[in-house]
């Protein structure tokens, strides 16, 4: 297809491929993607002079220490235990790349570290598409992905992801962008509201122990808005729904500078993690400057971690002739705090 001019060279991967980055605008949002993991690498909001989401100048910081930072990730998002599950008779073993154990984010060979191709561009709107082969990371199927991100006045971003697969497979994918939205060293102070009554429970490994629990009475309970602190220790899956349903709005980010982020999707599940692992090893971000633990906040709309092995949670086992269909959209706005 002919390259639009908001179409750039972004770099080369170690191997030699070369990743492009596509400008969008519309209203009062400006955006930047990556075809490298279908990555959200910036994202700018009229009047507010930071970006609200972490990123990197360089492709070399997203093969290394940022290697989700932004990213579509998949097939299946978060942690499978054991590293491995059944389908229709038979095991299938992942790459166990987390304490040699669980395998997170479906391990080196997962979407985020995949080079996708531009199907359709626009002013306002990009489409991009990735085949994954039957067998990678130890996935079933010939998988075919296409991720469309599409801005809206006065400041909507649409995140739209479809997938479908020839044999049975597992399929979870989910948006993994960090955010601070007052550009400052840490989320200290931002407000977190999660319409959530009840979570996964973890074991030490954070891989579910397949009960559900209710946040009354712990400091996970956000369905009223809560000041965020480095020390909550966020990294949990809040249970918004038992299946996919209508797009619905669930959470709210505000920061101290005002800004707003409201998060709406079709996903049952909401994985909140508070960036205390995280840091760009002195790589700077887009503020110039390295990211340390808590500079930003993963709201991750996505099904239940561990489906594959967790038969009371909601299945994502996708089928040959089914679609895998996912919507989520963020609006954000800045309001007068006095």
């Amino acid at each position: 297809m002919t390259m639009g001019s908001n179409v750039r060279h972004f770099g080369t991967t170690a191997s030699g491929e070369k990743t492009l980055a596509i400008e969008l605008a519309a209203g009062n949002l400006c955006a930047t993607v990556l075809t490298y993991g279908a990555t959200l690498q910036d994202l700018r909001l009229a009047n507010a002079d930071w970006p609200l989401t972490l990123g990197a100048p360089d492709i070399s910081a997203y093969e290394d220490r940022l290697r989700y930072c932004g990213a579509i990730v998949g097939p299946v998002a978060n942690r499978i235990s054991g590293a491995s599950a059944d389908l229709g008779g038979a095991t299938f073993h992942f790459e166990a790349n987390e304490a040699g154990r669980t395998t997170l984010h479906s391990g080196s060979t997962g979407t985020h570290a995949q080079n996708w191709r531009i199907a359709e561009v626009a002013a306002c709107s990009a489409t991009l598409t990735l085949n994954l082969p039957d067998g990678l990371g130890g996935f079933p199927g010939n998988r075919h992905i296409r991720a469309s991100f599409s801005l809206s006045a006065p400041a909507t971003l649409t995140l739209d992801l479809w997938a479908t697969s020839d044999r049975p497979t597992w399929m979870n994918l989910a948006n993994h962008s960090y955010w601070n939205l007052d550009g400052a060293r840490t989320i200290e102070g931002h407000r977190l509201t999660v319409p959530a009554k009840t979570y996964t429970a973890l074991r030490s490994d954070q891989t579910p122990t397949g009960q559900i629990e209710p946040v009354d009475g712990t400091n996970l309970d956000l369905r009223h808005g809560k000041y965020l602190s480095i020390l909550d220790k966020l990294d949990h899956n809040y249970c918004l729904s038992e299946c996919t349903r209508a797009l619905t709005g669930i959470a709210e980010l505000q920061g101290r500078s005002g800004v707003r982020m409201r998060l709406a999707s079709t996903q049952p599940g909401l994985q909140v993690y508070d960036g205390a692992g995280f840091g760009s090893g002195g790589i700077p971000g887009l503020t110039g400057r390295p990211y340390g633990a808590f500079s930003g906040i993963a709201l991750e709309p996505q099904h239940w971690p561990d489906a594959p092995n967790q038969p009371g949670f909601p299945s994502i086992v996708l089928e040959p002739g089914q679609t895998y269909r996912q919507c989520t959209q963020f609006r954000f706005d800045r309001v007068n705090i006095g």
